[in-house]
């Protein structure tokens, strides 16, 4: 398991004089394997004090930051999935969902990928951060402390709100789709 130290956000979303990005990816599934059911889609809660006692708004889709001259949104995707649910991120094919702006000016791309009802989370990378805030403690919190399965509509309550373009895109995506 990997500590790292929590990144701290940057005003405007800039850091070093660049727009902070993200990759992610959002496995999704039908209710029993057919695609006429509801879909399902895999999101993570939130890990740490900050996040430990709300639900509603407190969900994300697993990703991680990343500098454009290193790594691919892809890569990303792939490494944050399997550090911060535990388990490999599921194959390819991946539906790229495209790009979101964040509040704080992040740059969020997402993936969806089909994934099996058996995805679940076994265990999440750690951060440390000092908490209580001014303390001078330093304590060390999962980034991730459960992920699940939610119907769309639960979904989009549960994910902080500037995710829940992507949960919209891939609704249409599907509903575009060949069955």
């Amino acid at each position: 398991m990997r500590v790292q130290p929590r990144r701290q956000p940057a005003a405007s979303g800039i850091h070093g004089g660049r727009v902070r990005r993200s990759a992610g990816l959002l496995p999704y599934r039908f209710d029993g394997d057919d695609p006429s059911n509801d879909m399902l889609v895999f999101i993570a809660h939130m890990g740490g004090p900050l996040w430990a006692r709300r639900d509603d708004g407190g969900w994300s889709i697993s990703k991680g930051e990343y500098d454009v001259a290193t790594e691919t949104p892809r890569q990303v995707a792939r490494r944050e999935f399997r550090e911060e649910i535990g388990v490999e991120a599921p194959g390819e094919p991946w539906l790229e969902l495209g790009d979101e702006r964040m509040r704080g000016g992040k740059v969020v791309t997402t993936f969806a990928s089909r994934a099996p009802a058996s995805l679940a989370y076994v265990e999440s990378n750690l951060f440390e951060m000092e908490w209580p805030r001014g303390s001078g403690r330093i304590g060390r919190f999962p980034e991730i402390d459960r992920a699940q399965w939610f119907e769309l509509d639960v979904a989009r309550r549960k994910l902080v709100s500037g995710q829940v373009p992507f949960l919209d895109r891939l609704a249409a995506a599907m509903r575009n789709s060949p069955a």
